[in-house]
């Protein structure tokens, strides 16, 4: 595979990266296949691999840990934190407090000294960016974490983490990894401007929009079962509007996949692929097959021609479906944030 740089910072990283959601109970419960599935991505050439402590309870840390033994040096190793892992209120979020423990217990699952690149899963507003990136940079200089990175920031707070880091001496999130694919382009008119402005690596997170651009999901046939549609209805719902105009989409995009003589799994990789702020695509197979479906993507390269026609199916910046955004910042999920209070 030809290799890109991730960021500024001199990492040689794969055009595809490898995503472990599901591996463990989300997806593929099977530790052994999981395990066999890494070792083919990494024989093939994809040398980074994409985790968060939250996928299946820690589970997916465990099964990439053990696959990662013997190998661990020729990885770039990257996880996340933010959701919550247990009971304890403060068992979750962005505070130097959790960060510490958060941290060791990745640690602890990875089976490693060190995580390459340790990503914020969401922005959380009620914590300060510098209370975040202090507790970073002080794991930065322990050597437990080489860089960090955000994951689903608005374009605004990605420009707020630069300036505090600059301003206050802390490290920097040198990535960011947005929800983007053709059916999810809202990141197109902000978030992958501005991490070019700022040279950061970017590894869009559900390039395949979570399976409705595998071309499984056409008009006519039945829709897919999924492991995903139960931990996330919204984005599956056919009797949602915004699900029957994705499915439109797709159905469109399968038809000019098959016009151009490769498969909608191909052109949806490739698409992202094309975007000069995008680094590494997160793949997320769930078997053997999915891998092997989607390994050759990283040689495709689509015409103007190809990118024109998708353009003219779903416009640039259009997510078609609010879900698929994968963040509702606080000032539209509170009501109260968008009501001045009534006076007596």
């Amino acid at each position: 595979m030809e290799h890109r740089t991730l960021g500024r910072t001199g990492v040689q990283v794969s055009p595809l990266c490898l995503g472990a959601m599901m591996f463990g109970a989300w997806g593929n419960p099977d530790h052994d296949d999981s395990t066999a599935i890494i070792h083919r991505a990494l024989d093939a050439g994809i040398n980074v691999v994409d985790t968060a402590d939250i996928y299946a309870n820690g589970e997916s840390e465990e099964i990439v840990g053990k696959a990662l033994k013997g190998r661990r040096d020729d990885v770039v190793l990257a996880t996340k934190l933010h959701n919550p892992m247990g009971d304890d209120v403060n068992a979750r979020g962005n505070s130097r407090r959790w960060i510490r423990r958060a941290v060791e217990d990745s640690l602890r699952r990875l089976q490693t000294d060190h995580i390459d690149l340790y990503q914020v899963h969401r922005p959380e507003p009620q914590t300060e960016l510098d209370e975040t990136l202090g507790a970073l940079t002080d794991l930065v200089r322990e050597g437990k974490v080489l860089y960090a990175g955000s994951s689903t920031f608005p374009a605004h707070q990605v420009v707020e983490a630069q300036w505090v880091a600059e301003r206050r001496g802390r490290e920097r999130f040198v990535t960011e990894q947005p929800p983007y694919s053709i059916l999810a382009r809202g990141v197109e008119a902000d978030v992958l401007p501005v991490a070019e402005q700022f040279g950061m690596g970017v590894l869009p997170w559900s390039p395949l929009a979570g399976g409705w651009l595998t071309g499984k999901y056409r008009k006519g046939q039945d829709a897919p079962e999924s492991s995903r549609a139960a931990r996330m209805p919204a984005r599956y719902d056919l009797s949602s509007p915004e699900n029957q105009a994705k499915l439109d989409a797709a159905d469109a995009l399968g038809t000019l996949a098959d016009e151009a003589g490769m498969s909608l799994i191909h052109l949806a990789l490739g698409f992202t692929l094309a975007h000069p702020a995008v680094t590494s695509p997160i793949i997320g197979p769930r078997t053997m097959e999915q891998l092997e479906s989607q390994l050759g993507a990283a040689d495709v390269r689509l015409s103007d021609d190809v990118l024109d026609r998708i353009d003219e199916i779903v416009p640039p910046g259009r997510t078609i479906a609010a879900a698929d955004a994968g963040y509702v910042p606080p000032a539209l999920a509170d009501a109260s944030r968008r009501r001045r209070p009534h006076r007596g």
